[in-house]
């Protein structure tokens, strides 16, 4: 279905954010089909046995398990424990007999509806609602992420900020130089359609203002580069 315009074309904002949130939840990172099919193959996993397996830090895997979980591929158990504590989070995914035929025929459709948006937007209109669109999902991550105790200095919050782009299929790292702090981003889980559409790019520069802004960093311009644009390096700079 086509997104609903109203009598000025415009395409409705709720939908194109619907769109660009559902785009994330994706298997698009390699990190996470390596745990959907580790689960496959180790129901009751835990975020632990997880992170030894694909190498990265506990706190990367839960993020993962999380989008998994909120796309209903994964859920969980409480496992009891030998020792004093809550009871560790057993994994498990949801449906053995799942393949991923279904969950791409989804994607394509709603890659197809949001390169529609965007050609019907107008690349002004598309680049300001996808910086917006960043910038509100962005601020409230890093609202719910911020530690409630201490400010976030601008190199902190952006190694944070890397940390977790890289759970949402980015694969960022953060970087220091003259000129700031920068994230740079090695993967794009828009994929093709930032080839095609490069005001996509914009979610990227609105997430990281947008989580600066819910770390309570005080911080200058943010500015983006990106290969979509020619750029050499897909990186946000503040």
């Amino acid at each position: 279905m086509a997104p609903r315009l109203n009598s000025e074309q415009e395409v409705d904002p709720a939908l194109f954010t619907a769109t660009v949130t559902s785009l994330t939840h994706s298997f698009g990172d390699n990190t996470r089909r390596k745990i959907y099919f580790y689960l496959r193959e180790n129901p009751g996993a835990t975020a632990a046995e997880l992170s030894t397996y694909c190498q990265v830090h506990a706190n990367v895997v839960r993020h993962h398990l999380e989008r998994l979980s909120e796309g209903g591929y994964v859920t969980f158990d409480n496992v009891r424990k030998t020792t004093v504590g809550r009871p560790a989070k057993g994994y498990r995914v949801v449906d053995d007999s799942l393949t991923m035929d279904g969950s791409m025929r989804r994607d394509a459709l709603l890659v197809a509806l949001l390169e529609m948006a965007l050609e019907r937007l107008g690349p002004t209109d598309a680049e300001q609602m996808a910086h917006d669109v960043g910038v509100q999902y962005g601020r409230a991550l890093g609202s719910a992420t911020a530690p409630s105790d201490s400010t976030m200095s601008v190199k902190d919050a952006m190694a944070s900020i890397a940390g977790l782009l890289t759970a949402h299929g980015f694969a960022a790292r953060a970087e220091e130089h003259d000129s700031g702090q920068s994230v740079v981003s090695e993967n794009c889980p828009f994929g093709a359609a930032a080839q095609h559409h490069p005001v996509l790019c914009a979610v990227d520069r609105g997430l990281i203002a947008g989580m600066l802004e819910g770390f309570g960093t005080e911080h200058q311009n943010v500015t983006l580069t990106s290969r979509a644009r020619g750029d050499d390096k897909c990186r946000v700079t503040a």
